[in-house]
């Protein structure tokens, strides 16, 4: 099981699993007073969300990130898998879950509620910020207790999504999110 800033999976056996967040400036930080601008996210491994200041210094803050792998993963890894996709397996699965803070919850690209119910038809090839021959991804935007997420999972091989998808679907039951009020109760930043 690993569990940090309020993320937690519950990972069935064979799965590597971390929760992290870069170094940056804190949400919610004093005097850092940011709104968040999601834009299109990097699946081949953004680094830190980028926010947009309504004053002149902007800031990079950061938020939290949970990566499970069928492999082991390396240290280095972007927000959406660089380092780990490209080592992928035809068998193997990738899954990452970023959160995108609370300012944008609930609202736009993250209205949809509750962790999404993968399913083979919702991966393709082209759903991948560069081609990976053989690979396929999905990719999910939602909130859950005031938090804005988006959920990207990535197969080993296109041709053989059947099985792995359920595998990966597997891994997301698991997931467990902290609630922002609860998070903040527990004097717990995201």
């Amino acid at each position: 099981m690993a569990e940090h800033f309020g993320l937690r999976a519950d990972a069935p056996a064979g799965w590597h699993v971390a929760v992290t967040r870069r170094p940056g400036a804190e949400p919610d930080a004093p005097g850092v007073r940011r709104q968040a601008v999601p834009g299109t996210p990097d699946p081949a491994g953004s680094g830190p969300q980028r926010l947009d200041a309504n004053d002149a210094d902007d800031a990079d803050v950061t938020r939290p990130v949970l990566h499970a792998c069928t492999r082991p993963m390396p240290a280095d890894r972007g927000d959406f898998g660089s380092n780990v996709v490209d080592l992928l397996g035809p068998d193997d699965v990738f899954v990452a879950l970023i959160d995108y803070g609370a300012e944008i919850a609930d609202q736009g690209l993250f209205e949809k509620q509750g962790l999404p119910r993968l399913a083979p038809s919702q991966f393709g090839p082209n759903r991948l910020q560069r081609p990976l021959p053989g690979l396929s991804a999905s990719q999910h935007f939602f909130s859950s207790g005031g938090r804005a997420f988006c959920l990207f999972t990535v197969v080993g091989s296109h041709a053989r999504r059947m099985a792995s998808v359920p595998r990966a679907a597997a891994l997301v039951s698991t997931i467990r999110i902290t609630d922002r009020a609860t998070l903040a109760r527990q004097g717990g930043r995201p």
